[in-house]
C-alpha cells in the first residue's frame, strides 16, 4: 500500500497543529510590536571612529611657540600610545590639536585611558599657562540632534545669554535621551576692573597685591556648626560680591591705622560692567541670537529626543514660561533627514511588498494564497525586529535596506511554495497532503538557494576598516 504522504518535517508539524502556529504567530506579533518600540532611530548605524583627539589652549600664544612647547610635546608622549598606527597634529595661534588614530575593531575606551595616562604624563613637560587639555574620542552621536537660536526683542545680548544659560537650559537637560544643552553665541558678562598704575603706585600698592585682595573679598567659607538645644546648624560666611558697586566700594586699606581715609576700589580703578570679546555671533532673522545645541545619548533616538524636546519647547509656551519678546526657532534638525530617509526605505519595503502580491495574484489567480504571502511578510517583519532589538541594532537606512532585501528573499521562497502546492492539487491531492508533499520536495531547493544569496552577500562582512 502506497504511503499516504511523507513525514513531511516542520510543514507537517505546521498542518497539524493549527492553532498552535496560530498561537505562535501572535506570541511574535506581540513580541515583535514591543521589540519596536524599544528600537532607536537613526539615520546611520551607530559608529565610533577609531580616532582619539587632544585640544590644547594657550590664548594669544603664536603658532611657532605653540608648536615649539605643546604639539611637539604632546606628539612625543601620545605617539607611544598602546595600539596606535598614526598621530597627526595641527597648531594655530593659541590652540594645538592632536589626533591618535587605531586600527578599526580596537577597543576605543581602553584605548582612550591610554591616551589619558600619557596625556598625564606630558602636563609636566606643558607651560603651565594652558588651560586644562581635552581628551575625547570622535563619536558622530556628539553632533547636535537640534540646534535652536533664540533672540529677544527687549534683552540685551549679555541678558539673553544668562536667560537662555541659567534658565532655558535647564528645562531640557533632564529629559529622556539627553545629554547635553550647550549654549553659544551672545555676550558673555565680564565685570572689567581697568587700574590706574599710576594712583596704585602713588599709594604703595602693586597689581598682585590688588589681585589677592579681590581675590580674598569675594569667597564663601564654612562657619562651622552651632549647637542649640533642639538641633544643629550648619554655618557660613558670606562674602561674594553681589553686584557691581559692592565690588567698587571694596576697601583696599581696611588694615591702615583707625582714622586714616578708606581707600576704595574705585580710587585706583574703573570697574565696568561690560561683557567678554565676542568669538562665535549668531544671528536670527538679522537679530542678535543665543546657539542652544541639543545633544542626544548615544544609545538614545533621534526622533524621539527631538520630539520630546519640542513637546517641552509647547509646554513652556502653554505655561507661560518663556517671555512675550523671546523667540525660538530651530535651525538644525537631525530628524528631518532621518524621517525622510526611513520613510522612502520604509515606503521602499512596503510598495515592494504589494507589488510581490499583485504579481503573485496575476499568475496564480488566487486571492487565499496571494493573503497567505501578506501575512508570511509582516511576521516574518516582527521577527526580524526581536532579533534586532536583542542584538542592540537601531532602524535606520542600512537595516531597512536589509529588511527589504530579506523581504525580497522571503518572497520569492513563498512563491515557489505555493506554486508547487497548486500543482499538487491540481494533481488531485487532498489539501492537506499536498501542502505536506510539496513542502517536502522543494524544501531542500528553497533553503539551498537562500543559503546562496547569504553566501554571495558573506565576503563583505570580511572587509575591514570603516
Amino acid at each position: 500500500m502506497k504511503q499516504r504522504f511523507r513525514s513531511g518535517g516542520l510543514a507537517a508539524w505546521s498542518i497539524r497543529r493549527p492553532v498552535s502556529v496560530v498561537m505562535l504567530a501572535l506570541s511574535v506579533v506581540v513580541l515583535g510590536v514591543f521589540s519596536l518600540d524599544r528600537l532607536g532611530i537613526d539615520l546611520l548605524p551607530h559608529i565610533i571612529y577609531p580616532e582619539v583627539r587632544v585640544r590644547i589652549t594657550d590664548p594669544g600664544v603664536p603658532a611657532k611657540i605653540m608648536e615649539d612647547q605643546i604639539t611637539r610635546q604632546l606628539e612625543e608622549q601620545l605617539a607611544i600610545t598602546e595600539g596606535a598606527i598614526s598621530v597627526q597634529s595641527r597648531t594655530q595661534e593659541g590652540q594645538a590639536s592632536v589626533d591618535i588614530s587605531f586600527p578599526y575593531g580596537t577597543d576605543i575606551d581602553l584605548a582612550l585611558r591610554d591616551a589619558s595616562t600619557r596625556l598625564d604624563r606630558a602636563k609636566r613637560f606643558l607651560p603651565t599657562t594652558i588651560d586644562p587639555p581635552t581628551i575625547y574620542k570622535r563619536d558622530p552621536s556628539q553632533i547636535p540632534v537640534l540646534e535652536l537660536a533664540v533672540s529677544s526683542d527687549e534683552m540685551s545680548p549679555v541678558q539673553l545669554r544668562e536667560w537662555v544659560d541659567y534658565d532655558l537650559s535647564r528645562w531640557f537637560i533632564n529629559l529622556p535621551g539627553v545629554a547635553a544643552a550647550e549654549v553659544g553665541g551672545g555676550n558673555v558678562r565680564e565685570i572689567q576692573i581697568i587700574v590706574d598704575q599710576e594712583r596704585l603706585a602713588n599709594y604703595g600698592l602693586t597689581m598682585p597685591e590688588l589681585i589677592e585682595k579681590i581675590r580674598k573679598e569675594n569667597i564663601e567659607t564654612p562657619g562651622g556648626r552651632i549647637l542649640t538645644e533642639s538641633r544643629e546648624l550648619s554655618t557660613r560666611a558670606l562674602g561674594r560680591f553681589k553686584n557691581v558697586e559692592a565690588i567698587r566700594a571694596l576697601p583696599l586699606n581696611h588694615d591702615n591705622q583707625p582714622g586714616s581715609a578708606i581707600l576704595r576700589l574705585d580710587d585706583v580703578a574703573r570697574v565696568l560692567d561690560l561683557h567678554e570679546d565676542e568669538r562665535l555671533r549668531v544671528r536670527l532673522n538679522g537679530n542678535a541670537a543665543i546657539k542652544l545645541s541639543v545633544q542626544k545619548q548615544p544609545q538614545a533616538n533621534t526622533v524621539a529626543v527631538v520630539d520630546i524636546v519640542q513637546e517641552r519647547l509647547d509646554w513652556l509656551k502653554s505655561k507661560a514660561v518663556l517671555p512675550d519678546d523671546v523667540s525660538i526657532a530651530p535651525v538644525s534638525d537631525q530628524s528631518v533627514f532621518v524621517r525622510h530617509a526611513l520613510n522612502n526605505a520604509s515606503s521602499a519595503a512596503i510598495s515592494g511588498g504589494i507589488l510581490a502580491m499583485l504579481v503573485v495574484y496575476l499568475f496564480l489567480g488566487n486571492l487565499r494564497r496571494t493573503l497567505i504571502i501578506g501575512t508570511a511578510i509582516p511576521l516574518a517583519i516582527m521577527v526580524t525586529f526581536i532579533l534586532m532589538s536583542l542584538a542592540g541594532l537601531t532602524l535606520n537606512i542600512m537595516t531597512l535596506g536589509g529588511l527589504a532585501l530579506g523581504i525580497g528573499l522571503l518572497i520569492d521562497s513563498t512563491i515557489i511554495m505555493l506554486e508547487n502546492i497548486s500543482r499538487h492539487q491540481r494533481l488531485g491531492e487532498q489539501p492537506a497532503d499536498a501542502a505536506i508533499n510539496a513542502a517536502t520536495e522543494i524544501n531542500s531547493a528553497v533553503v539551498a538557494s537562500t543559503t546562496t544569496n547569504l553566501a554571495a552577500i558573506l565576503p563583505f562582512l570580511f572587509i575591514s576598516g570603516l
